[in-house]
Parts: C-alpha cells; sequence; structure tokens
C-alpha cells in the first residue's frame, strides 16, 4: 500500500469511529434517538462521502508535494468545486431512504472550505515528513507535537461536525419528527464536539505511546491495513 492510500485510509477510520461514537451517543438521548433510525443509514452514507472528498484531497497534496509546490488557496477552491460531483453521488443515494436532504452551499462553503484547507496543508505536511520517517506513526510525530496534533484532529472533526450540523438542518423527516429536525440539529452537534474533543485526544495519545506499550490493535499503522 503507497502512502497516500494509506493516509486516505487511516482518515476513513478515524471517520468511521467518529461516527460509530456518535451514533452510539445519540441513541442514548431522547428524543433524538426517535429519528435515529431514519437518519443512521445516511449518516454511514455521509461518511462514505466525507471519506472519498478527504481521499480526494489527500491525493491533490501529494500531487503538489510531488512536483515541488506548495497547494494555494485556488488549489482548495478547485478542490471545493470537485466535492460537489461527490456530493451528487450522496444525494442520489439518499433518494432511496424516507428522509430528503437539500445541500445550502451558501451554508456549507464557509465550513467546507476550512476543512478542505486544514487537511490539505496536513496532508501535504505528514507527506513530506514520511519521506525521511519510518512508518506513517513517525511521520505523525515528525509533524505535530502531541498537543498540536490533537489540536489539528480536533479542529479537523469539529469542521466535520460544523458541515454535517448544517446539513441536519435541511434534512426532511417524516411528517411526524419534522417538528424534532431543531432539536436534532442542535442535540446531534453538541454530541458529535464531545465525540471529536474524546477522539481527538485518544487519537494523540496512541500516536505517542510507547510502541512496547501499545497494543497491535491501537497502532496507528493497523489503522492504515
Amino acid at each position: 500500500m503507497d502512502r497516500v492510500e494509506a493516509l486516505a485510509r487511516l482518515n476513513r477510520r478515524m471517520l468511521e469511529e467518529y461516527s460509530r461514537r456518535t451514533t452510539d451517543a445519540l441513541r442514548a438521548a431522547l428524543p433524538v434517538r426517535l429519528a435515529l433510525p431514519h437518519l443512521e443509514p445516511v449518516l454511514a452514507l455521509n461518511v462514505t462521502k466525507e471519506a472519498h472528498k478527504d481521499a480526494l484531497v489527500i491525493r491533490c497534496a501529494a500531487a503538489a508535494l510531488a512536483s515541488g509546490s506548495p497547494p494555494g488557496r485556488t488549489t482548495v477552491q478547485r478542490l471545493f468545486e470537485e466535492t460537489k460531483s461527490i456530493d451528487r453521488t450522496f444525494l442520489d443515494r439518499v433518494g432511496m431512504f424516507p428522509v430528503g436532504i437539500v445541500i445550502r452551499y451558501e451554508d456549507v462553503a464557509p465550513v467546507r472550505t476550512q476543512r478542505i484547507e486544514r487537511l490539505l496543508f496536513s496532508a501535504y505536511r505528514i507527506l513530506g515528513a514520511w519521506r525521511t520517517a519510518d512508518g506513517l506513526r513517525t511521520a505523525l510525530r515528525a509533524s505535530y507535537p502531541q498537543p498540536e496534533l490533537e489540536r489539528e484532529l480536533y479542529d479537523m472533526l469539529k469542521l466535520y461536525a460544523l458541515e454535517t450540523n448544517a446539513l441536519s438542518r435541511s434534512v426532511r423527516l417524516p411528517a411526524l419528527l419534522t417538528p424534532l429536525r431543531e432539536r436534532l440539529a442542535r442535540g446531534m452537534y453538541g454530541v458529535m464536539n464531545a465525540a471529536a474533543v474524546q477522539l481527538a485526544r485518544d487519537l494523540s495519545r496512541v500516536v505517542y505511546r510507547r510502541g512496547a506499550d501499545e497494543p497491535r490493535a491501537h497502532r496507528v499503522d493497523s489503522y492504515a491495513n
């Protein structure tokens, strides 16, 4: 597996874990859990959508690194436009479920642009360090001190939560559940933010944990396999 694919897979595994923790927490929250059976398939598709978009960004970072030209604002805007085709595939698949989503780009664009920019420069930094580092974990350590890594992970997860929150406010639920939509959006963002804090802390600790004390199942490189 090449480095770009490994980093993209690690990112996908992180998003899947983030979604799992969020869904588990939402199941315990009333009245949010009343709408959850309608939303869980959409949340799963959303993870696939976001992982696809992030892989696009990571590949772009790798191409910039190979060319010797750091990515700039024009690259971020181009990537934003390219993500819209991924959105269209997502919306086509959501149409199979008894919910609907309208993506209001005037709400989504500022947050998504920030997230693309953060991931683009972070991937560029990590892949650059990986040129001389022995493995992904070493590259992550070379790229960020632990507190900075934790903050970077949290900031990217928070941007993911903000975009999901914007989408959740435009979800069309079955008529009986429509009054819950605003409460659902508020509850989901609160849960996602709390999960982001803990997940960023957990992942940064895994990166900096001593190898001898770290079970194989929890090693960073195992997330990329």
